[in-house]
């Protein structure tokens, strides 16, 4: 009974502290882990039983030693007893858009020295092995990161300037018709390149960009204008003073002036199109910085520099005239090319727009001019005189051919018409003679058309006459007698209705006794309806007479 009883305590007990374990397990030893989230777990070891062996300094913990594990606990529900470990819930790191994260590794071994970067991943077989800023960047993204082990950074657009020069590092956006300009600040052995500005360049669009390893010009590309121009001087109005020959007066400290060969001092305003195309922007970058220092070190000394040397080798005529001052044009248009060329740029147009020559010079050039060009003037007025004299000529000559042609036409048009009407007075003849003719064999046809048919008409009476004669002589034949066949004619014609009746008379009295007999006849009535209606005829009488 003892046994038992304790064998129940035991079962008791037992039981309690399965059901005490059970509930521990999931209260206390449950983690539960929600999206976003993770949780960083460090081992602390045995209590009472075991050794403890602790991670190398720098160094993530592995199986069976102290310290914190590189793999952290994601969403979702966990089981880890807070005797051993210890829990830390660490929020994920959220990359905005515009925004680049740099990250620095607290866990390795030291860089080399010379090195500040390290190259690498925050996970996998290509993991971190030095401590130090990473050379990869991390674009817009949720990321799980190891506080223990890595430093993040968030960084928008970076702006540096290095004198004249804007270095854009970070989310680095490249507009349209710009072209970005690398530079690195160490050398990249996995791209093989090494430190400083990079030939390659960056085409528009969007780039994550270390500042620790790289940065950015954003260079415009394509052509533009340089242009120097003589000011004109102007009176306390604001209007622009005038010479006597109407040309503005320069202002003498503007422009690009030089003597020319016969010692006259020449002012010109000058005009350059010139560029920078991508393949070139980072050599323009390398020599000069910026696309303002190549124009204020190269474009604007190279336009007064050629131009004075093109420009003193010829005389302030030549400059005036159009042949040789085109000659001027081309030549400092080449040289200026060539000395581009050499910069890694690109000229399009030099373009020579104005030439201020002295008015001691430009005045008797222009009279000269105008002088040439009032006898050009009055050449051409002879020859439009004359152009005129030939034109009156030819339309004489015109007129002249209109009215013999007028005459000729009238001749031959009455020629024609007399041609015409002769022609239709002998078709009217022809067609009356023909009509006569065919009226003649009308008549002659006529008449033999009455003849035919008269003939026709005597023998076709004979025809019938002898047919008759020979119906009245067939039937007789038929008949036996010519008594009996004209009984029978007296039969045929007959009324089908008949009412005979007998008199009797005796001989001589026939006459006397029929008046008696009258009124009884059908007959009567007859008669005395149609003498009535007046129109009584001989058959009836004639048939009641024989009646």
């Amino acid at each position: 009974m003892r046994k038992l009883n304790l064998l129940l305590g035991l079962g008791v007990l037992l039981s309690t502290l399965i059901a005490f374990g059970g509930i521990f397990h999931w209260t206390v030893n449950r983690v539960y882990i929600s999206e976003g989230s993770s949780v960083l777990l460090r081992y602390k070891g045995p209590l009472l039983f075991g050794s403890r062996k602790t991670a190398e300094p720098g160094q993530f913990a592995k199986d069976g030693e102290t310290g914190v594990r590189e793999q952290m606990l994601g969403p979702g529900r966990h089981f880890y007893s807070p005797i051993w470990w210890e829990r830390t819930y660490v929020q994920d790191l959220i990359v905005e858009s515009s925004q680049v994260a740099i990250v620095t590794s607290k866990m390795g071994e030291s860089l080399p020295e010379g090195e500040f970067l390290v190259s690498g991943d925050l996970s996998g077989p290509n993991r971190v092995k030095y401590k130090g800023i990473l050379r990869k960047v991390f674009g817009p993204g949720r990321y799980r990161i190891n506080p223990y082990a890595y430093e993040f950074k968030i960084v928008k657009t970076e702006t540096t300037h290095v004198g004249d020069q804007l270095k854009h590092a970070g989310w680095v956006e490249i507009p349209t018709g710009y072209v970005g300009v690398v530079t690195n600040l160490a050398s990249i052995p996995e791209r093989q390149q090494a430190s400083g500005i990079q030939d390659e360049v960056l085409q528009p669009g969007l780039y994550p960009v270390n500042p620790y390893e790289q940065q950015i010009d954003i260079v415009e590309i394509g052509y533009r204008e340089t242009s120097i121009e003589v000011a004109k001087r102007k009176d306390r109005s604001g209007k622009v003073l005038l010479d006597e020959s109407g040309e503005p007066v320069p202002d003498d400290e503007t422009g690009i002036s030089f003597p020319s060969n016969d010692g006259f001092e020449i002012r010109i305003d000058y005009t350059a199109i010139w560029g920078v195309m991508p393949e070139q922007a980072a050599a323009v970058v390398r020599t000069f910085g910026t696309i303002a220092a190549a124009e204020q070190k190269v474009i604007q000394p190279q336009c007064e520099s050629i131009c004075r040397n093109n420009g003193s080798k010829m005389g302030a005529v030549q400059l005036l005239v159009g042949e040789t001052r085109q000659k001027f044009q081309l030549a400092t248009s080449d040289d200026f090319r060539e000395v581009l060329k050499d910069k890694d740029m690109v000229l399009l147009y030099g373009l020579v727009r104005h030439i201020y020559i002295p008015l001691q010079v430009r005045v008797p050039i222009q009279m000269g001019y105008i002088a040439d060009e009032l006898t050009l003037t009055r050449e051409q007025e002879k020859k439009t005189a004359e152009t005129e004299a030939d034109l009156r000529e030819a339309e004489r000559k015109v007129e002249l051919a209109s009215e013999k042609v007028r005459v000729e036409t009238e001749k031959l048009v009455a020629n024609l018409v007399a041609e015409g009407e002769k022609e239709a007075k002998e078709l009217d003849a022809t067609t009356r003679q023909r009509v006569a003719a065919i009226d003649r064999k009308i008549a002659e046809l006529d008449a033999q058309k009455k003849i035919l048919l008269g003939e026709a008409d005597g023998f076709a009476e004979g025809l019938r006459q002898v047919a008759e004669a020979q119906r009245f002589q067939l039937a007789v034949e038929a008949f036996g007698t010519a008594s009996s066949f004209s009984k029978w004619q007296f039969a045929e014609g007959l009324p089908e209705q008949i009412d005979l009746r007998l008199v009797y008379a005796g001989e001589g009295t026939l006459w006397t006794d029929l008046k008696s007999v009258m009124p009884t006849l059908p007959l009567t009535n007859a008669l005395k309806n149609s003498q009535g209606s007046g129109k009584a005829t001989d058959r009836p009488a004639s048939e009641a007479k024989s009646r």
